[in-house]
C-alpha cells in the first residue's frame, strides 16, 4: 500500500508537478530591457517648458517635459535584451525650450537590475534601471518621489 502511494507522489514531484493543482500560470505582460527616466513635470515649468534628453550607452531618447498637472512623466531608452547584469553610463541633459539654455546637465552609472514581470520562473527576463531628473540634483534615486497628489 505504501508504495501504491509513494510512487505517484514522486513520480509528480520528479516531473515538477503538484497535487494541489498546476504552478502559478506565467502572466502574459510585455518588458524590455530598459533605463528610465521619471520626473514631474512641474518642476521645469510650464506645459512643455523644457526638452529632456535621456542617453545610454550611446542611444539617445527625447520629448517634452509634459503637462505640470500630470503627477509625472517619464522616458526610457531600450536595451538589447541579453545585456545582463551590466553597468552602462547614463546622461540626462534638459533644456529649457524659451531660452535654449541647459539647466540640468548629469551623468552616472547605472547598475542593472534583473526583472521577470510574468514571474519568476516565467520569460522574458529583463534588466532595467530607473532614475529620477531632479531640477536641481540631477540623476537622483526615484525614491521618495511622489507619483500622485
Amino acid at each position: 500500500m505504501r508504495r501504491t502511494l509513494l510512487t505517484p507522489l514522486l513520480a509528480m514531484v520528479l516531473t515538477g508537478c503538484s497535487f494541489l493543482g498546476p504552478d502559478t500560470p506565467c502572466t502574459e505582460a510585455d518588458a524590455d530591457s530598459q533605463v528610465s527616466a521619471v520626473w514631474q513635470p512641474a518642476d521645469f515649468g510650464g506645459r512643455d517648458a523644457a526638452r529632456i534628453r535621456l542617453c545610454v550607452d550611446g542611444s539617445c531618447e527625447e520629448r517634452a517635459s509634459g503637462s505640470p498637472d500630470d503627477p509625472f512623466a517619464t522616458l526610457a531608452v531600450q536595451l538589447p535584451d541579453d545585456i545582463g547584469a551590466s553597468t552602462v553610463p547614463v546622461r540626462l541633459t534638459v533644456t529649457s525650450v524659451k531660452s535654449g539654455e541647459k539647466v540640468v546637465e548629469d551623468s552616472a552609472q547605472a547598475k542593472l537590475t534583473e526583472q521577470h514581470p510574468n514571474g519568476a520562473s516565467c520569460s522574458p527576463t529583463v534588466w532595467t534601471a530607473t532614475f529620477r531628473a531632479h531640477p536641481d540634483k540631477g540623476l537622483t534615486s526615484p525614491k521618495g518621489l511622489k507619483l500622485q497628489d
